[in-house]
């Protein structure tokens, strides 16, 4: 028995050596592809920057660079490396122009992102270089950003897509009703319609009516954006638009959409001959924008990790103009001055030049880091899944870290979320309310910061958002499931024995009674009532007001900034500086960012989960169809609230 033991615990040893040798052979190997796999990157004087509009775009870091490890990943993009990268080519002698071409993914960023790399474009053309751009089937989101362009092209087979935006929510309620599902709803707010995807086979014309005011108001931006690049009136393009639907070549010029119209290798042989090499075999000289923005001039050194507590990534010293004011507060007619935090409050000083080391920066007690923190996805009770979900107590979490580091001296939430759980957005508040009292706290807006979203946003210094913005939908609503019909079809079916009359409320086996679900009401009713007086209190706006505009109502960013939801119409970098500004740093400030990048071992468990076989997964029309029940039916699995409570955009709202 003890030769058996012993050669047991022989056999063990020799596994786990193995085992962990093996392991870290394979991250050696890894390590080195890594190594093999980065490119060095040089910069031709006379290089066309090319931008192809099908890289993802986020607001928040990438978790990790996939292309690192080998992987034909698509590259995904920070919203502020592009813009950040498209305005340090304007001041770059060896880039001699931009190319766009290609197409924004489907379900890729939202008009309020594409407003940010609109401006971006725009201020590389105000430098006197051209801008190119090349388009063959071109959705209203290429042409949206391709429309800056100095030469517009369009392939003589080519189409752009662009019959106006339109919204087209799926109802589930009747296959619920077939397959024996039913669905108990609570709700504050005629306009409150995250619900009607379970209860109704159509629009409520309340939601019909908000959704078209909402659609009109975003529409009539980006036609605004696009007739004033193309010199056209709006109601031009929109005659187009309605005569043609689907724009063929022809016509787009005829309107002059575009510019000409050439095949593909016509423009390359003008870029070739433009950047030198007409008689060679090579391309034109060019350099991608994935690319430069590693190597770009006037870009932030390598990211340095902080210390581990603070799970932050130094940006060093920010792009910001130096010639830049910092942005000065306007008064609102809803008080704005009397939003001011303490932090705020302190007298600015002259900024004081600080070195790029940490040291300097702890020294300097004029200089500090501005914060930049994303709250991008649905927001979830607990940790949440940091890719799409905001956990609120992961979240808060964050924010208390940053409250309480004096090297940070304010704070920018960057927010893209149609919000969630409830009891998760006020836990968020709550360290956003205790932050302003030691700092200044800015919000900016991305395409999305509407219910659960404008929840968490409502307390700020100061909000920035786009024109395009969907924001507001101030409503609660509560959701209730029950299985009882579709298990009696099966033949199972519940009983119940309970210490008390309500102990089996929450239950999925039976429909709640009216009494259960008075209790629910009241419940419903009662958070409602704190969002609306929140907003009041966070806003400085009469309650008269608020309750006017909430009723679960979305609005534009446009709309939004009238009735005083928001503060300024701007973007990100826009937010930043005024974050400076009003933390007194000048243009002399650190820039930090939440969420952290992932350390190799984490990023290396992404990539073998990533390698995992997908084949069920249908493509073409079926797999569009399957797509689409499932990001409906993926919205289930946020509903986490503990009182089943959710402020929340409908996850149909998507705007094409």
């Amino acid at each position: 028995m003890k030769n058996f033991f012993t050669s047991m615990l022989g056999a063990l040893v020799a596994l786990i050596v193995f085992t962990l040798g093996g392991g870290l052979l394979m991250l050696g190997l890894i390590g080195a592809m890594a190594a093999l796999g980065e490119k060095q990157v040089a910069v031709e004087k006379g290089s066309y920057l090319v931008f192809d509009l099908s890289s993802a775009i986020t607001d928040a870091p990438p978790v990790i660079d996939f292309r690192a490890l080998g992987s034909d990943h698509k590259p995904t993009l920070q919203l502020r490396t592009v813009t950040r990268t498209l305005r340090a080519a304007a001041k770059d002698d060896r880039i001699a122009g931009i190319f766009i071409f290609g197409d924004v993914p489907a379900g890729g960023p939202g008009y309020g992102a594409l407003k940010e790399v609109r401006a971006a474009l725009n201020q590389f053309k105000a430098s006197g270089k051209p801008v190119k751009a090349y388009l063959t089937y071109a959705t209203t989101k290429n042409y949206y950003l391709a429309s800056v362009a100095d030469e517009l092209t369009i392939d003589p087979y080519g189409t752009i897509i662009m019959p106006g935006l339109a919204s087209q929510p799926m109802f589930l309620a009747g296959a619920f009703e077939k397959y024996g599902i039913g669905v108990q709803v609570t709700r504050v707010g005629k306009y409150k319609s995250a619900v009607e995807p379970f209860t109704r086979t159509d629009m409520s014309p309340e939601n019909r009516a908000q959704i078209q005011k909402l659609l009109d108001d975003v529409w009539a931006g980006l036609l605004r954006d696009m007739a004033g690049s193309r010199k056209l009136k709006s109601n031009a393009i929109q005659a187009t638009v309605d005569a043609e639907g689907l724009i063929r070549a022809d016509a787009a010029k005829a309107a002059n959409l575009v510019d000409r119209i050439a095949y593909r290798d016509e423009i390359i042989g003008e870029l070739k001959r433009i950047t030198g090499r007409d008689n060679s075999k090579e391309s034109f000289k060019q350099i991608g924008l994935v690319d430069y923005s590693k190597v770009a001039k006037d870009q932030p050194p390598p990211l340095r990790t902080m210390k581990p507590a603070d799970r932050v990534e130094e940006l060093a010293k920010t792009e910001g103009d130096a010639s830049a004011k910092p942005a000065v507060a306007t008064k609102t007619p809803d008080a704005a001055a009397q939003k001011t935090s303490p932090a705020a409050k302190k007298a600015e000083a002259p900024a004081v030049a600080v070195k790029d080391d940490d040291d300097q920066v702890r020294r300097s007690s004029r200089s500090g880091r501005v914060a930049v923190v994303y709250a991008e996805g649905d927001i979830v009770d607990g940790e949440g899944n940091e890719q799409g979900e905001i956990g609120g107590t992961r979240f808060s979490r964050e924010l208390r870290r940053l409250r309480q580091d004096d090297s940070v001296k304010a704070i920018v939430l960057r927010v893209n979320s149609p919000g969630g759980s409830a009891s998760a957005s006020e836990t968020i508040q709550r360290e956003i309310r205790l932050a302003r009292e030691v700092k200044p706290v800015i919000v900016s807006m991305g395409s999305y910061a509407a219910s659960g979203g404008y929840w968490i946003s409502a307390y700020g210094d100061r909000i920035f958002a786009e024109p395009t913005t969907v924001t507001g939908s101030i409503g609660v609503f509560g959701i209730m499931f029950d299985v009882q019909k579709l298990f009696n079809g099966w033949g199972l079916t519940f009983d119940s024995v309970k210490t008390g009359r309500f102990a089996d409320t929450l239950t999925i086996a039976r429909p709640k009674t009216p009494e259960e679900m008075a209790l629910f009401q009241r419940s419903v009713d009662w958070i409602y009532d704190q969002f609306v007086s929140k907003v009041v209190e966070g806003r400085h706006l009469a309650r008269e007001h608020v309750e006017e505009i909430a009723q679960g109502r979305v609005w534009s960013g446009v709309e939004a900034k009238k009735l005083g939801l928001v503060d300024e119409l701007g973007g990100l970098d826009a937010a930043i500086r005024y974050a400076a500004g009003r933390a007194g740093l000048g243009s002399d400030y650190r820039l930090v960012e939440y969420p952290r990048k992932k350390e190799f071992a984490e990023a290396l468990q992404e990539v073998f989960e990533k390698m995992a076989p997908n084949s069920a997964r249908a493509s073409g029309v079926v797999g569009q169809v399957v797509q689409r029940v499932e990001s409906e039916l993926r919205v289930l699995g946020t509903f986490n609230d503990p009182q089943g409570v959710y402020a929340r955009l409908p996850e149909n709202l998507m705007i094409q």
